[in-house]
């Protein structure tokens, strides 16, 4: 069994780049630049941005499945010049492989059904052995320390 992970899509993001500080802040998102490396993770691209970078950081909605209980939303970066990523199987991003992760594995019903806190170096077998269970739907990335989402991973 193999997995791909899935980048946040660009589209849903696009009017929010054109907004000014105070429009953004008026809905809870703040302009940023990126301060160091590996700071700021973005969700689009599945990278991290680069010192000097702009970005938003926002609240976003990743579970908004409205019959579970574990529906979820925190806040993530986007970049504004992002070109959204597509992951060939298997393939586990840099920006992921480099962080403590918690993971989170839901079934069809968007019931969680397991979680644990993964290297991300040890990411791929773990999404395997996950998705090795047909119960296994989704799984979803969260960095370990603060909690925010990353990227989902969908059988395939």
């Amino acid at each position: 069994m193999t997995f791909r992970i899935r980048a946040l899509p660009l589209a849903p993001f696009q009017p929010v780049f054109a907004l000014a500080d105070p429009a953004l802040e008026a809905i809870g998102a703040r302009r940023m630049i990126a301060d160091k490396p590996h700071s700021s993770p973005y969700r689009i691209s599945l990278t991290d941005a680069e010192p000097g970078e702009r970005l938003i950081l926002l609240n976003h909605r990743h579970l908004d499945a409205s019959s579970s209980p574990y529906r979820s939303e925190g806040p993530i970066f986007v970049r504004e010049m992002a070109t959204e990523a597509d992951l060939a199987p298997g393939v586990v991003p840099d920006m992921l492989s480099r962080r403590l992760l918690s993971a989170r594995v839901y079934d069809a019903d968007w019931m969680m059904t397991d979680a644990d806190v993964v290297e991300g170096r040890d990411l791929a077998e773990r999404l395997t052995y996950w998705f090795a269970d047909g119960h296994t739907a989704s799984i979803h990335l969260h960095t370990a320390r603060r909690g925010c989402f990353m990227a989902a991973a969908e059988r395939t």
